[in-house]
């Protein structure tokens, strides 16, 4: 397995991580062991949920297997675990979004689900444009001092909206995103930097007309004008747009089909 730097971070991660989103509605939850304990032998150490996951079985379903398979023992301090937070996990106004409130609340039950004292990198799932982003670091930075969180990353982000996090990160002398996790569809790849790139070429003319020119092969804008190649938009700005955002260090597994993606 190789290991490569979590964006500009020292922490080094496997090039594949182990998505868990099917973990409890797709697969049971010994098959979903079997799975986390295989990828564990080959060296994978990167694993990703969301407090969202569990489908029919109920919100948080996902997190709490990987929760009792890590109670096993001997398996918290060999991987790098991830999880999300943003979208509704309750029908009260504040169990959704991106407010302080809501991020003390949903890291406290994540914690609690995945049996940990703590969550390597904590990624926003979606966007909010209601919070702003002093309010939402500073939720973030406190539970980085409380020692719940080293790393916070991203999710389906647009580039000016990492853009203008990375801004206000940099604003509060704060290290801001490290990641970016970009669609989580068949064929598309996770970036572990800040930002991504889908694998498939989207439906012909879908979007194009609001899309940057593409840099290169490998690159291929994705069907939503809100989710743009952000290499193309990144290499067209100034590097003081992007204050703390960190360059590429690393390139796709060659078995995706992707060409080497330089800074």
């Amino acid at each position: 397995m190789q290991y490569i730097s979590l964006g500009r971070t020292g922490l080094q991660v496997s090039r594949l991580c182990l998505g868990t989103m099917n973990f409890g509605p797709q697969t049971s939850e010994a098959d979903s062991f079997a799975i986390m304990d295989q990828a564990l032998e080959q060296g994978i150490n990167f694993f990703d949920t969301a407090n969202r996951y569990g489908a029919t079985l109920g919100m948080g379903q996902t997190e709490q297997i990987i929760g009792r398979w890590l109670a096993q023992g001997g398996r918290r301090e060999r991987i790098v675990l991830a999880t999300k937070l943003y979208g509704a996990m309750g029908s009260g106004p504040n169990d959704r979004g991106l407010s302080a409130y809501h991020i003390r609340r949903a890291c406290e039950d994540s914690l609690s689900r995945l049996q940990t004292d703590h969550i390597d990198l904590y990624q926003m799932h979606h966007i909010e444009r209601r919070t702003p982003w002093e309010e939402i670091w500073q939720a973030m930075e406190q539970l980085v001092r409380e020692g719940k969180v080293l790393y916070i990353g991203s999710s389906n982000f647009a580039g000016w909206d990492i853009a203008t996090a990375q801004g206000a990160a940099a604003a509060r002398h704060g290290m801001g995103l490290v990641s970016e996790q970009w669609d989580s569809s068949p064929g598309a790849h996770w970036r572990v930097d800040c930002w991504a790139a889908r694998s498939r070429r989207p439906r012909p003319g879908a979007g194009r007309a609001n899309m940057p020119r593409r840099t290169s092969k490998s690159i291929a804008p994705s069907s939503r004008p809100t989710r743009r190649c952000v290499r193309s938009l990144v290499k067209s700005l100034p590097t003081s747009h992007w204050p703390g955002c960190c360059t590429t260090r690393s390139s796709p597994p060659p078995s995706l089909g992707h060409a080497p993606w330089s800074s």
